[in-house]
This record gives C-alpha cells, structure tokens and sequence, in this order.
C-alpha cells in the first residue's frame, strides 16, 4: 500500500500547479465601461476612463478594462439603470441623467451653485458631496474619481447673456434644474441626450443649448451655433460627471483588483482637475476660430439669472426632494 500513497501523493504534487495556474486564469477579469462621449478624439471624461482601464491593466491584478465610447454600448440615459444592476461595471456618467431616479441628484447640476472651478474643488470635501456620495452609495453604485465641467449655453439665434434673451427660443437642456430656469425666463424645453444635440440644431429641432465646455467642443457645435456664452468668472452651468462603478461588480473583485481600481480612479480625478479648467480655454479658442461670437456674464447679468433660478429651479427643487432645501443650502455655504 506505501507504494499506492506514494504513487498518489506524486500524483497531487503533479496537478497542484496546474490547479494553481487554473485559479490564477480564472482570477483574470474583464470589466466593460461605457460611455456617450466621443473616443479617441481627445475628450477628456473619455480619457479619464481610459486612464483607468491602464492603470487597471499596469498593476498587474488580472483586470482588464474594455472601454465603449460614444454610447456604443448603452444609451446615455440608460447607463444607470445598468450600472445599478450589474449589468455594466464602469461609466463616466452625468449625475443628473438619474435624478428621475435619486430626484436629490438634480443638486449636482444646479444653476449658479458652483460658480467656479476651485469651489467646485472645495465642494468635493464638503457635507453636500458626502449626502450625494452616500445617495450614490444607498443606490448600489461607487465613486472612482470625482469630476466637475463648467459649461455654457449658446444659440443659434444670438447671444444669451440677460433672461429675456431665452424668450421664445428652442433650448435643449442638460437637465430638469436648467430646464426650469430657461423656461421660467421664456424658452421651450427640446429633451435630448448631448450626443444628439448637432443634429437637433441642424435641423432646428433646438435653437439653443446648455452642455458643459467638452461637450460643445467634441460634438462639434461650433458649426451650428452663432453666439457661446462661455463660463468666464460667473459660471451659472457646472455639472458632476464622476467615472462610477457597480457595487456589484466591485465586490466581486479581489482585494489587490479593488486597492488597483480606487488607485487608478486618483490618477484619473488628478488628470480631470487639471484638463477640466484647459477645456474652457480650448472652447472659447475653437469657436472663435470657427468664427462663434464668444460672450461671458457680467456680476449684474449673472445675479439676474440667478433671480431667475431662485423662483423656479431653488423653488421646485426644495418643494419636491425632502431634503432639497438643505442640499441647496450646504453648497451654498461652501465658499
């Protein structure tokens, strides 16, 4: 019988590698991300994603990241419904696209509440970001980099600088929040996803829209519009694009896999603060080399907006989310 255990025990030694490097294959993962902004064409939300996707790949952990761009995957609005169940893993994502799902989220695109880049820096350390982190959290998603866009508005017709300018124009607008604003001051709402607002301005769908300063330049929407209203040093428009990631999906991953992932999202969060402030540069340089009037608000211009904005989207927003007023108020109190 010794023979037999020998014979046997050689026999585990034998497939204990194979089992080994059965387990280690089985440890590498592939994540999909997706997203509706272009790639490969310098967009820096797309790059944010691709940054991480080689971070991811570089550490050596068995992810890799495949990256969807221009919504070639799911369809803008349809991104969190897939990302809450599982059914994508990663996706650089307009927070306010889901606020018909978490209402609390249309704060995150809120007229004249960030103003500029270094408040909406400070605003990510602050009690406001923690109750939409956690809303985020209570959802089943996480947040792997953290990103702000300033943006504009610009129309076909001309330049938008006082609220009597929206009156009677077709405005597409990124969000319910802006939505109220410019309607309140006259404009008729179009509801459609950035990817699809050329086309809606080309064939007069839309005369006018707000997006953020990447989106005008990546879509190309200096080729339809005559006058751009740039952020300059009284933003009204600043929207919360994070890179978010299932809770699924993570928790399905190692230790080594998750430490890499909320690495790689640091470097991507570092590289968007700093590309996030040169987008509005290249937008003002672009469509004033396309020929665009570029205009930007004065204090007094910039406080009638928000006059604007007190009565309809402050008023709506604290009457219809339970703890509206208070989310309001925390961002407000960050200076």
């Amino acid at each position: 019988m010794e023979w037999y255990r020998s014979l046997a025990l050689a026999g585990v030694l034998a497939v204990a590698p194979v089992m080994a490097l059965s387990e280690a294959a089985s440890a590498q993962v592939t994540l999909r991300a997706s997203h509706q902004f272009p790639g490969g064409k310098g967009d820096a939300r797309d790059e944010m994603v691709q940054i991480i996707a080689r971070e991811a790949k570089a550490a050596n952990v068995g992810l890799e990241i495949q990256v969807f761009p221009g919504a070639s995957l799911f369809k803008p609005n349809d991104q969190w419904n897939a990302i809450v169940n599982g059914q994508l893993d990663i996706t650089s994502f307009p927070l306010d696209y889901a606020s018909g799902k978490v209402r609390a989220f249309g704060a995150t695109l809120m007229p004249g509440l960030v103003r500029s880049h270094e408040r909406a820096k400070r605003l990510n350390d602050s009690p406001f970001m923690k109750e939409i982190r956690a809303k985020i959290d209570k959802a089943g998603v996480i947040v792997l980099a953290d990103a702000w866009l300033a943006g504009a508005v610009a129309s076909k017709k001309g330049c938008i600088r006082k609220p009597e300018d929206m009156q009677g124009v077709k405005v597409r607008s990124a969000g319910p929040t802006f939505a109220a604003m410019w309607q309140k001051a006259g404009g008729s709402i179009v509801s459609i996803p950035s990817n699809e607002v050329y086309n809606a301005l080309q064939t007069g769908v839309a005369e006018a829209t707000d997006t953020s300063t990447g989106s005008f330049v990546s879509f190309r929407l200096y080729e339809q519009v005559k006058c751009i209203t740039a952020p300059g040093e009284n933003a009204l428009w600043f929207m919360y694009e994070p890179v978010l990631m299932s809770k699924k999906s993570f928790n399905r991953l190692t230790k080594p896999q998750q430490e890499a992932l909320l690495a790689a999202g640091k470097k991507a969060e570092a590289f968007f603060d700093d590309a996030s402030r040169k987008l509005d540069a290249q937008m003002i340089e672009t469509f004033k080399k396309n020929n665009v009037e570029v205009v930007t608000l004065t204090p007094v211009e910039y406080e009638a907006w928000l006059e604007v904005a007190r009565e309809s989207s402050y008023k709506e927003f604290a009457g219809e989310v339970p703890d509206g007023k208070a989310l309001i108020d925390q961002a407000l109190a960050v200076k």
